[in-house]
């Protein structure tokens, strides 16, 4: 998509100038006058750049200029006069010129400052985006992440969160799937109303569907009184339903019809009602191998996954380790109410040497645990329960498991030792639930 420049000038051949050079690499828009540019204001959408004379018959740019930063804080402005002098240009810039012009001037210079200013205004928009994302994600405006990967990630919400479409969230157990939904609606036009989030990993077989879509009085043993679904308590907001690959085979054909239909029917009713929502779905499985072993309908997925966004593990982001280890310090020795300044090089070096199979969960929960245990102003790598991983650290029986495998079956194997074989508390540790324990266990034939 083209930029947009609005050009700001008195002088018609000024106009006809500067737009045929702009209109090569972008869209150009014009204002004749101080009362035209006011006028736009309310007229026209908000510019990446404005190209503004100091000299208008009805007006000084440089009054022109505070107004423009009022009405739009992040577009970039280029002063162009034909009498500059230093003091112009000083005070200029001191009300938020971006450059500054004299006629006459060449087209390429003009050319090269026009994209300069283009590109700061990108850049203020993201680092908005990404500001806002990072209160949602930490709880305040400290950098939680430096990686492209995620920073890509936020680009994406960022780009889909105003619409309704559906979208899909893969990635590992512990990845932040959550803090993604919550972002999403955060950002989008139904943040007002509430996110209702279930994970259909931990609900029963048989009270699964009466929790999507409701039930009437009688539709079952227990169903003394009707019972309202989440699609109705998500009703002008989110629904994010976690795990969904672990949603019965049957219910999945119901959803299925609920987001094709925008009406749903309750468990024992007998009339539907309009639902009004937005889904977000998420799944720790590969998408295409959950459909392969008849845990997800293909129909469904392609329904849902209208927009997908993957979230790498963290081992596939080290550069995001030790921010998110500080943000998480912040946070737990504030609670703890101590003062604990940092982490020494060897703790450092520790944390980003594992591979943490339990991604962001495991690494939250390792630093809570190092905050209450320590006993210095700073947290040192004795102070860590993990370990460096080295490939001649993997059992003989990892064998025919890649190397990154044997990784992780060595720390669920570490784990469970440490835990006396207490999977619930070991899932915990590890910052994974316990049916992904389990499932793991089962994959890498651990003995308990």
């Amino acid at each position: 998509m083209k930029g947009k420049v609005l050009l700001v000038d008195d002088e018609p051949n000024i106009r006809d100038l500067v737009a045929a050079v702009l209109q090569r690499e972008y869209q150009v828009s014009e204002a004749e006058s101080g009362a035209a540019l006011q006028k736009a204001f309310t007229d026209m959408p908000q510019p990446d750049v404005v190209v503004l004379d100091v000299k208008l018959r009805d007006a000084s740019g440089l009054d022109l200029l505070p107004l423009i930063k009022k009405r739009w804080a992040d577009t970039e402005v280029i002063m162009l006069t034909g009498m500059g002098t230093m003091e112009m240009a000083l005070e200029a810039g001191r009300l938020g010129a971006f450059t500054f012009l004299t006629k006459p001037f060449e087209t390429e210079k003009l050319l090269a400052d026009v994209k300069v200013a283009f590109e700061s205004k990108q850049k203020k928009q993201e680092n908005v985006a990404l500001r806002g994302a990072l209160e949602i994600m930490s709880g305040n405006t400290s950098p939680v992440f430096n990686s492209a990967e995620m920073k890509e990630v936020v680009r994406t919400v960022e780009r889909v969160a105003p619409s309704d479409v559906t979208i899909l969230i893969c990635g590992e157990s512990g990845t932040g799937k959550e803090v993604i939904a919550d972002l999403t609606h955060a950002m989008s036009a139904r943040s007002k109303g509430k996110i209702i989030k279930i994970n259909c990993a931990a609900l029963p077989r048989e009270l699964i569907e009466s929790e999507l879509f409701g039930s009437v009085k009688g539709a079952f043993t227990g169903a003394h009184t009707d019972r309202e679904g989440l699609f109705r308590q998500a009703e002008g907001g989110t629904l994010f339903l976690d795990e969904i690959s672990e949603m019965p085979i049957d219910t999945q054909s119901k959803l299925l019809r609920v987001l094709q239909d925008q009406k749903v029917r309750p468990v024992g009713g007998k009339s539907d009602y309009q639902t009004n929502c937005r889904l977000i779905a998420a799944t720790n499985r590969n998408p295409e191998e959950a459909i392969k072993d008849g845990k997800l309908r293909e129909d469904l997925y392609y329904r849902i996954s209208a927009i997908s966004v993957n979230l790498p593990a963290l081992r596939e982001r080290r550069d995001d380790i030790v921010p998110l280890a500080t943000a998480f310090l912040k946070r737990f020795s504030g609670q703890a109410n101590r003062s604990i300044k940092g982490f020494t090089q060897s703790a450092v070096d520790r944390l980003t040497g594992f591979d943490w199979p339990g991604n962001v969960r495991q690494l939250q929960n390792e630093i809570q645990r190092a905050v209450l245990l320590s006993e210095g102003e700073m947290i040192d790598g004795a102070d860590l329960s993990i370990t460096r991983a080295k490939p001649d650290g993997i059992e003989s029986q990892d064998t025919n498991f890649t190397l990154l495998e044997g990784v992780e079956r060595n720390a669920i194997v570490n784990m469970l030792k440490e835990t006396n074989g207490n999977k619930l508390e070991a899932a915990k540790r590890l910052g994974i639930g316990r049916q992904t324990l389990y499932n793991k266990i089962k994959a890498y034939g651990i003995e308990v």
